[in-house]
């Protein structure tokens, strides 16, 4: 699923390219992706219609977004959002303050829409460039200026 979303889904960024499809793909086998979801430091979600996977997120302990990936059939259906949503809660549950991300061109609108800060270009591993996003979740940080941020989630200040 992880490796047909990233063929079929982010053409925008890998052009098709068979060396950076190749660099992308190396590290997305069963066994990896196994191992990233097992580990004890990482929350996994997997979205299921009619028991298929459908897509695939996962968050690091440090608070970043490591995986958000849909099939083609599973886009603009609300699956990423309730995904994206979720990890945000779990993140607040580990109180984690501010999420962190590297978004694909693809992908960038859909984050964006959804409240992440645009911190500049970087260039990933497998020579795609990303977009740095991150996002304050913590309702009870201040803004620069002294005044409260919007709160994005459900978080209880500590």
């Amino acid at each position: 699923m992880l490796r047909r979303s990233i063929t079929e889904c982010c053409d925008l960024d890998h052009k098709n390219d068979p060396a950076i499809l190749d660099a992308w793909l190396g590290n997305k086998t069963p066994q990896m992706v196994a191992n990233w979801f097992s580990s004890p430091t990482n929350f996994s979600l997997v979205a299921l219609s009619e028991g298929v996977v459908v897509g695939v997120a996962l968050l690091t302990g440090a608070g970043k977004l490591a995986l958000c990936y849909l099939l083609p059939e599973a886009r603009r259906q609300g699956v990423g959002k309730a995904l994206l949503a979720r990890m945000e809660e779990q993140a607040c549950s580990w109180g984690v303050k501010a999420l962190q991300l590297h978004s694909t061109a693809t992908g960038q609108d859909f984050f964006a829409r959804r409240g992440y800060v645009d911190a500049g270009k970087v260039r990933s591993p497998y020579g795609v460039e990303t977009v740095f996003f991150w996002k304050q979740l913590d309702a009870g940080a201040e803004a620069p200026d002294g005044s409260k941020r919007k709160r994005f989630c459900n978080c209880n200040p500590l």
